[in-house]
C-alpha cells in the first residue's frame, strides 16, 4: 500500500484485516505480526485502544486518498487513542525491524 506524507511516499507492506479482525487487530499477537490495515466505509472519528496488546505499536491514520492525517506512537494497555481529524484508514505498525525506516521517519518529523 503505498500512503503519502506531505510531497512524498512510503510504500508500506499492510495485511487487510476482515470485519471481526476489526475487533481484535494487534490483541494477543507478537511484535513481529504484519502491519494491520482497517478500512471503513467512511470517514469517522473512532478511538483504537491498545488492550492486551504486549508492545508499542504505531498508529497511522490515512484519509480517502491516502494521505496521513495523523501519527501516534501508543503505548500497552492504553485505553483509548483517538485522532484528531476524521480518518478512513488505520495501519497499526509494530515497532521490529522491518518498520525501522518509517518508524524513524515520523521520530525525525516530530510527528510521533
Amino acid at each position: 500500500m503505498r500512503i503519502f506524507i506531505g510531497r512524498g511516499f512510503f510504500d508500506i507492506s499492510v495485511k487487510r484485516v476482515s470485519f471481526f479482525g476489526k475487533f481484535i487487530g494487534l490483541m494477543f499477537r507478537s511484535v513481529k505480526s504484519d502491519n494491520l490495515l482497517f478500512e471503513f466505509r467512511r470517514e469517522c472519528r473512532l478511538s483504537i485502544h491498545s488492550y492486551f496488546v504486549f508492545f508499542n505499536f504505531l498508529a497511522i491514520w490515512l484519509d480517502d486518498d491516502k494521505r496521513v492525517v495523523e501519527v501516534k506512537m501508543v503505548k500497552p494497555f492504553t485505553f483509548s487513542v483517538r485522532p484528531k481529524k476524521k480518518f478512513k484508514y488505520l495501519i497499526e505498525m509494530p515497532l521490529n525491524s522491518r518498520n525501522k525506516r518509517i518508524v524513524e521517519f515520523f521520530r525525525r518529523k516530530r510527528k510521533i
